[in-house]
């Protein structure tokens, strides 16, 4: 290799290598270009929803354990640990490779984070923003991303609605 392409080449992996992490609990996925880290507490149905979006054409990124690096001057890229990937836990069902199921456009490795999704109680449904004007944000590794509250409720399709969002994202932007 000539060297400054070694350097070159050298210098963007000890950036990505030494970038700050972290890990956030949900699942990310990549929804019509928009990578969306779907939150929410254990059993609020991320999984479920997470299926419906495979069903829609969505790609599977992380399930339950999201890594998120943050390389300066970059944007948020979101992965999974390469023991889960390509996999899923689903409740009741177990564990489900994806790929094998919805084919190999089905998962991604690596996806940036452009929203996050929090799935909520319907119970706090008078306590969220009807209208939606005013937007909100969570920090991650220093850098805002925008975040949407949803309401969990019976009969809600939420894959569907998760996907709505994500076209809204990609207006806004």
């Amino acid at each position: 290799m000539i060297s400054m392409k070694f350097i070159n080449a050298a210098t963007l992996k000890l950036e990505q290598d030494f970038a700050p992490t972290t890990a956030e609990h949900g699942c990310m996925v990549d929804v019509r270009g928009i990578g969306i880290l779907i939150k929410g507490s254990s059993g609020s149905g991320k999984s479920e929803i997470v299926l419906g979006l495979l069903d829609r054409g969505a790609s599977l990124v992380a399930d339950d354990s999201v890594k998120l690096s943050a390389p300066e001057g970059q944007e948020l890229t979101a992965t999974s640990s390469e023991l889960g990937r390509f996999h899923m836990e689903v409740r009741g069902l177990g564990i489900i490779n994806v790929p094998k199921m919805f084919g190999a456009g089905s998962m991604r490795v690596e996806k940036r984070l452009d929203l996050i999704i929090e799935l909520t109680h319907a119970e706090e449904l008078n306590e969220l923003d009807r209208v939606g004007i005013k937007r909100q944000f969570h920090t991650v590794l220093g850098r805002r991303v925008p975040l949407i509250r949803l309401p969990v409720a019976a009969g809600r399709n939420m894959a569907h609605l998760v996907e709505v969002a994500a076209l809204d994202q990609k207006l806004k932007s």
